[in-house]
């Protein structure tokens, strides 16, 4: 337990110093990049792009082992739907990422520059997720024991 739980934090250390060194905590880049019209900074894609050479890799991995190290199974998504609630949630994270040129990792790794934009937006992004864990209607319903499929997200069932 104490494995996966420092292997998580090592991962998440990791994922942040990757985050800070491409700037990608940096929302002037982020919105030059998401401006093609205009004065667009291609930079981004190349980060982007990297990311699949490690992502690619670790599928590869997947494919020709039992488990992960530290873990019993892979926790990969199942449902492959493109509903109503994927295509609105992709929506609102395009949204958010557009007008304020963060999304959630890159706010999370600028907690560390201090700046309160970087806090207020995790602020707004914590009480986001609270609001919708207390109002969403599947997760209400899951909590009486009705799921979808016996499923209450794209995740197996942890036993």
């Amino acid at each position: 337990m104490i494995q996966r739980v420092v292997v998580a934090i090592l991962c998440g250390i990791l994922f942040g110093i990757g985050l800070v060194i491409s700037d990608m905590v940096n929302p002037a880049r982020v919105l030059a990049f998401l401006d093609v019209t205009g004065s667009w900074d291609p930079s981004l894609a190349f980060v982007m792009g990297g990311a699949l050479i490690p992502s690619s890799i670790a599928y590869a991995i997947k494919r020709h082992r039992g488990r992960p190290v530290f873990e019993m199974r892979f926790h990969v998504p199942t449902n492959r739907t493109i509903d109503g609630a994927l295509v609105s949630g992709a929506l609102l994270f395009g949204l958010g990422w557009g007008l304020v040129g963060l999304c959630p990792g890159p706010a999370l790794a600028s907690l560390a520059t201090g700046r309160w934009e970087a806090v207020l937006f995790v602020a707004a992004m914590i009480v986001g997720m609270f609001a919708y864990r207390t109002t969403s209607p599947r997760r209400i319903l899951s909590r009486f024991g009705f799921t979808e499929g016996g499923k209450t997200d794209g995740y197996p069932q942890d036993q």
